[in-house]
């Protein structure tokens, strides 16, 4: 049989192995009560419980821990041992991170803690967005709130990385939302930027997009759809994209200069310069853009998102007719 010694010297014989249990939160609560105390008596009658279910508590924790003792009995109480003492700090860590998660829970249920990451395409920021943002934060002030910027594709994609919980998208009807969760917050009218001076400028009536078939246009992409000028196409012509600017104030500023006209959303109108005119569009089929708040489907919302949700409604509701 072999044994500890070799040939060459003595070989060192590990100590004993216990298995490793899971130790109940219960057994540290027990043990700290009664360390502070130094009574299962007065642990007993903190804890609610008898004194024979602490001891109990007690007994299965030494015995997940090897089986020593970390109490030494007195005639009056109990007193720690070494073991006792060495594990007070790790019992009292435990305790303090489970009331942690406890609070932090308590939080997230009420909508008054945790995160929230969301992405807006930019004409959304103009208004929609800074009064939901503004009633959310006076409501919810402990969320950490992230927001990101992007055309709607590009905030879905990052959906469904999950690295937005929420994202306020727009939609002319080609972009495919039915796999997400939608909360419809409005439906945007259209109007069409001219420079003043233009022939069309001090037209009083609404005016149909047909009448500027010829006309250069400005957009944030060279084809029109799944843009806005998707009504061009509803009014059966191609329009013709003579300058590409995704940015609104940038689109202004060639719209002033002559350089030709651009469809912008009812969220955006409020920001116009003096020196553009916005004409209302007349248009007769589906609306021109409609505006959600898109989730992943099938996972659940936290406190926090709804609240934002919630938020993103009652700034819709309140942004005036004429701008909607």
């Amino acid at each position: 049989m072999p044994n500890s010694h070799g040939e060459h010297g003595t070989y060192d014989t590990p100590g004993p192995r216990f298995p490793e249990t899971d130790l109940s939160t219960l057994w540290l609560r027990a043990f700290l009560e009664v360390a502070r105390g130094g009574s299962f008596t007065g642990a007993a009658r903190t804890l609610g419980w008898t004194q024979s279910a602490v001891s109990r508590q007690i007994s299965s924790l030494e015995g997940a821990l090897g089986g020593g003792p970390l109490f030494d009995r007195l005639p009056r109480g109990v007193r720690l041992t070494e073991a006792g003492r060495a594990l007070v700090p790790y019992a009292e860590s435990v305790a303090e991170a489970v009331q942690g998660a406890r609070r932090e829970l308590a939080a997230l249920r009420e909508g008054a803690g945790g995160r929230l990451r969301f992405g807006a395409f930019p004409t959304a920021d103009a208004a929609l967005v800074p009064q939901a943002l503004a009633a959310f934060g006076a409501r919810c002030p402990r969320v950490r709130v992230t927001r990101e910027e992007g055309l709607t594709p590009a905030l879905l994609e990052r959906l469904d990385a999950g690295h937005l919980d929420l994202a306020v998208v727009s939609t002319t009807g080609r972009t495919a939302l039915e796999s997400y969760a939608l909360q419809h917050l409005l439906d945007e009218s259209l109007y069409v930027a001219v420079p003043a001076g233009h022939p069309l400028s001090g037209r009083r009536r609404p005016v149909r997009l047909g009448e500027l078939a010829d006309a250069d246009w400005v957009s944030g992409s060279a084809r029109p759809e799944g843009t806005l000028l998707d009504a061009a196409l509803r009014e059966g012509f191609r329009p013709r994209v003579a300058h590409v600017v995704a940015e609104w104030t940038a689109k202004q500023g060639y719209v002033a200069a002559g350089l030709g006209v651009a469809l912008v959303p009812a969220l955006a109108a409020a920001s116009v310069r003096p020196d553009v005119v916005l004409l209302p569009v007349r248009d007769e089929g589906a609306p021109a853009r409609a505006v959600y708040a898109a989730t992943q489907r099938g996972r659940a919302l936290a406190p926090a998102a709804e609240a934002f949700v919630a938020a993103l409604r009652e700034a819709a509701a309140a942004i005036p007719r004429g701008m909607a």
